[in-house]
């Protein structure tokens, strides 16, 4: 777990912040990404907000817009007694969040496709948004399959 810091930065670069086991340095796999996948996982976020359904389709749309994605559809389920999941469909991919308001923990997902877009943008309006205190991020590239990876497809 982290401390809240300047690491949710909006560079999709991806230089200062890499985590997790896939090498970061420049090299020809990066000609091969198909899209950035970032994991982020909220603590001590405000319970209230985690279990707001109207809340958090706020928030998934603001976060749309700020990777610079196109939002297609969203679907959201507020569990009883607690708990929401919501799922925001992009023309690039999808941002997910699965909320336990009784532990001030969500985990949110944020997978785009395309150099355009800027996954660590939404994750930081995410974390703002909730109000954490800590987090945990994890940052992946998606690689394209040899069979996909001259394709040319349009959002």
């Amino acid at each position: 777990m982290k401390e809240p810091a300047s690491c949710l930065h909006p560079n999709p670069g991806w230089d200062k912040c890499y985590a997790g086991n896939v090498s970061n340095s420049q090299d020809k796999s990066l000609d091969k990404m198909i899209g950035k996948h970032c994991i982020l996982e909220l603590y001590e976020c405000d319970q209230y907000k985690l279990n707001d359904e109207a809340f958090i389709r706020t928030s998934l749309t603001s976060a749309s817009k700020i990777a610079g994605a196109t939002l297609l559809n969203m679907i959201t389920y507020r569990f009883q007694p607690q708990g929401v999941t919501g799922l925001a469909l992009l023309a690039e991919s999808h941002i997910s969040i699965h909320t336990w308001p009784e532990s001030r923990y969500a985990a949110i997902d944020v997978f785009t496709c395309g150099e355009q877009t800027m996954p660590e943008k939404a994750c930081k309006l995410l974390f703002r948004e909730f109000g954490a205190k800590t987090y945990s991020l994890k940052n992946l590239r998606r690689e394209a399959p040899e069979l996909i990876k001259d394709l040319q497809r349009e959002p």
